[in-house]
């Protein structure tokens, strides 16, 4: 499951530095699969295959967001979210609405950091 910001929300920015994938952005900022990533060539999303370097429409114009495409809950990486470990409001949470498996997490980090 991807994690989420919630409308709590402060805009500190604590979390966006801690995200190994560059899953999290600034309200506003439009978004990549290749920014901080190796991913090169095209990425699969909402079924179409997209250029991993064309801009992505912001998720968020009010405060930080993760974009769900490039969020891996930081498996591989971390035992646990470093975005929630360091919020200091516990606004990132479990996104309900993006469950995936440890394997299809670690299919999406394996995807992004060749």
């Amino acid at each position: 499951m991807a994690i989420m910001i919630t409308d709590e929300c402060i805009n500190c920015g604590a979390c966006e530095p801690e995200c190994p994938n560059n899953a999290i952005y600034e309200s506003g900022a439009e978004w990549s699969f290749s920014d901080g990533t190796t991913v090169t060539g095209q990425m699969e999303k909402d079924g179409e295959m997209v250029d991993v370097t064309a801009r992505q429409t912001p998720i968020s114009q009010d405060t930080y967001y993760i974009t769900h495409y490039k969020c891996t809950e930081c498996v591989g990486f971390h035992e646990e979210p470093q975005c929630a470990a360091v919020c200091p409001v516990d606004c990132c949470i479990p996104d309900p609405d993006h469950v995936e498996s440890e394997d299809v997490l670690l299919g999406k980090k394996g995807r992004m950091h060749l």
